[in-house]
Order: C-alpha cells, then sequence, then structure tokens
C-alpha cells in the first residue's frame, strides 16, 4: 500500500506564502506524475499543479506566476510553493501521485488526505 502525508497547511494573511509538502510512503518501486489539487467549499476539485517524473511542470492559470511545484525523486516528496495568496486561494489541497508498487505492476493513482489553507485577514 502508498500513502501519500501532506504538510504545511495553515491560516495566512492576503499577500503571505506557504509552503505545501507531500511525502509519499509504503510500497513505492517507482514514481510517475505528481501534483496538487484543491477543493473549496461547495466546489468542484481542481487541478492546482503538476510535475512529471522528469521535472516538466504545467500551472493552473490562477496560480500562474505565484506557485511553484518542485520535487525530490530520491525521497519521493512533491512540493508547492504558494505566495501572493489571497482569499480566493483558501481550500483544501490534496496531494496526488501515480505509483507503480512493483515492476510488473501498472501505475495506480493515490491521493492524500489534504490539508487546509484558509486566506484570510
Amino acid at each position: 500500500q502508498v500513502q501519500l502525508v501532506e504538510s504545511g497547511g495553515g491560516l495566512v494573511q492576503p499577500g503571505g506564502s506557504l509552503r505545501l509538502s507531500c511525502a509519499a510512503s509504503g510500497s513505492i518501486f517507482s514514481m510517475n506524475g505528481m501534483g496538487w489539487y484543491r477543493q473549496a467549499p461547495g466546489k468542484q476539485r481542481e487541478l492546482v499543479a503538476g510535475i512529471s517524473s522528469g521535472g516538466s511542470s504545467n500551472y493552473a492559470d490562477f496560480v500562474k506566476g505565484r506557485f511553484t511545484i518542485s520535487r525530490d525523486n530520491a525521497k519521493n516528496t512533491v512540493d508547492l510553493q504558494m505566495n501572493s495568496l489571497n482569499v480566493e486561494d483558501t481550500a483544501v489541497y490534496y496531494c496526488n501521485a501515480d505509483v507503480r508498487s512493483r515492476p510488473d505492476v501498472g501505475y495506480r493513482n493515490y491521493w492524500g488526505q489534504g490539508t487546509q489553507v484558509t486566506v484570510s485577514s
């Protein structure tokens, strides 16, 4: 089994910064794409940013220039640096990853439990 554990959420004032981290553990043979999603109350879960195993990244338009995604393949971690936060960024942020547990099986998608980010004055 594979677990994704997020950390780094909290309360921040508008204009502030937070850094989210996600660590994958368990039965991991290799990892493919990793990413961050968010879900605000009453809204659907949406992609924030994704990063391939080779380091190529993509961002939702609403975070371009403010958020940066990075990963450490040796540690099986993915981070999200969030700058210039505004109240619209308030949501539960979820880590997501495609993991292969054994060389003879395909990739399976996993979700973390989520971490709350609240932007408020």
